[in-house]
């Protein structure tokens, strides 16, 4: 069985597969407060609340874009596993051919989606990860990771223009019956949701405009993308444990 963990600015998602089925998934706040022994008793939790020894744990694997928690994780999983964790980063083999301007710029995460997305879906691709930040990679029909985009996220969005004005409240994030709408909250509704949608759809027109070829797949992952995807008028792909597969995909090419 593996351990894989996904973490990242908002939240950590964790999941334990054997062979390409998920025995469990978790969602856990990520807190860069807490120490070693604190995440080690969530994670020893989770595995006592799912029914599954720790034992039977044979191998692990970290994706963390938070790099003041990448150690205190990977100690944490020693002490519940008693297995040293692949950390995806420099060295590590991912199959991902890297064409930006500094490949040692590019975020574990996105790696680890470009990885999963290029296995299972034809390309040319796009791959949308939706969390605390919106991200956009391009991958080109021979498989070289060419680059993309980094937008503010949907939540992010909201909570800024919530603090950022006088009398916008702050407001829960759902789908209003229509785009026009005639109270304060479910016009930021509309605008944040159906905006993000008409926003995901554009970047892929603009996309296959400057690559000049339509696009093979478009797919997207993230805690916020089960909410936009479905209002989008391009064909999206929704993949929730798009990044756990990515991980152990890295972690069978290096082994």
């Amino acid at each position: 069985m593996l351990l894989a963990i996904d973490a990242g600015n908002t939240h950590i998602v964790l999941g334990c597969l054997e062979g390409d089925s998920l025995r469990f998934t978790a969602r856990l706040r990520t807190d860069r407060a807490k120490t070693r022994d604190e995440y080690a008793l969530l994670f020893r939790s989770l595995f006592d609340l799912h029914h599954v020894e720790p034992s039977a744990v044979e191998g692990a694997v970290l994706s963390c874009v938070v790099s003041e928690l990448t150690n205190v994780l990977c100690r944490a999983v020693e002490t519940v596993t008693e297995k040293k964790p692949l950390v995806v980063g420099a060295g590590i083999k991912t199959g991902v051919n890297i064409k930006i301007d500094d490949p040692g710029q590019l975020g574990a995460d996105l790696v680890v989606g470009a990885v999963a997305a290029t296995d299972k879906y034809p390309k040319p691709m796009i791959v949308f990860d939706m969390g605390t930040a919106n991200t956009m990679s391009v991958i080109d029909k021979e498989g070289r990771f060419l680059g993309g985009a980094i937008l503010a996220g949907l939540q992010l969005s909201v909570d800024a223009l919530s603090s950022g004005t006088s009398q916008l409240p702050h407001i829960q994030l759902s789908v209003p019956k229509k785009v026009v709408c005639s109270n304060t909250v479910e016009c930021m509704q509309s605008g944040a949701v159906f905006g993000h949608a008409a926003m995901l759809d554009g970047l892929i027109d603009r996309v296959e405009e400057e690559l000049g070829m339509p696009m093979a797949s478009v797919v997207a992952t993230g805690g916020l993308s089960t909410l936009v995807v479905p209002l989008c008028r391009r064909k999206i792909s929704i993949e929730e444990d798009l990044m756990l597969q990515g991980l152990k995909l890295i972690y069978d090419k290096n082994q």
